[in-house]
């Protein structure tokens, strides 16, 4: 069941986000900028952590669950910390996926070559 609720929060997601691409004017970079921004919004009121707890990945592997966990790591950063929590926390909690994807985004770049060559 688990997985249906995962399937069906993560397309309901995605599907809205087609929706907005589709019928604004809106670039794709502003778009991302928008859903990692309604994730940390989410976050902060308290809307998105029982959305995570019901769908599980649905809900914290779509562009919003990253601002989520941005959110999740300056709370608990503040909690610890105090002020400065809130300017190590967002990188403590994201750290991870930050790395991996610029590891990942160099080794495509060694294997594929550019469309676009000089």
């Amino acid at each position: 069941m688990i997985y249906l609720k995962a399937f069906l929060t993560g397309g309901l997601i995605c599907g809205l986000v087609q929706l907005l691409m589709d019928k604004t004017k809106l670039l794709p970079g502003r778009i991302m900028v928008l859903l990692v921004c309604t994730g940390v919004a989410a976050g902060v009121l308290g809307l998105y952590k029982p959305l995570a707890d019901f769908a599980g990945a649905g809900a914290t592997v779509p562009l919003c669950g990253f601002g989520y966990s941005l959110w999740e790591g300056v709370r608990a950063a503040i909690n610890d910390d105090g002020f400065i929590g809130i300017f190590k926390g967002g990188f403590t909690a994201s750290s991870i996926g930050i790395s991996a994807s610029i590891l990942l985004s160099y080794i495509a770049s060694l294997i594929f070559d550019p469309k676009m060559k000089k």
